[in-house]
């Protein structure tokens, strides 16, 4: 089982900017407008995946990918301290 995220950035179909797509958004996809939609749509899956490794692909109108960003994640785990042995 791999821990990577996967986000897709696709253009929308009514041409009002574009979906970010991932099985680990809440609702499956998030809409964004604008002249720097595709941006901050990578920016927030890479938020959002900062303990995760992430694949974010960027998408044409006839799907085709454009732009392909990997990010690795930051997360790091820490070693447990060891217990001490309970005396009785």
């Amino acid at each position: 089982m791999t821990n990577e995220h996967a986000y897709e950035v696709r253009p929308r179909k009514d041409s009002r900017g574009v979906d970010l797509m991932s099985d680990v958004l809440p609702f499956g996809r998030l809409w964004y407008g604008g002249p720097n939609a595709v941006s901050n749509a990578i920016g927030y899956a890479i938020h959002s995946s900062r303990s995760h490794d992430a694949v974010i692909q960027v998408y044409d109108a006839t799907g085709n990918v454009i732009e392909t960003h990997e990010h690795a994640g930051e997360f790091k785990e820490r070693e447990r301290p060891k217990q001490k042995a309970a005396t009785r």
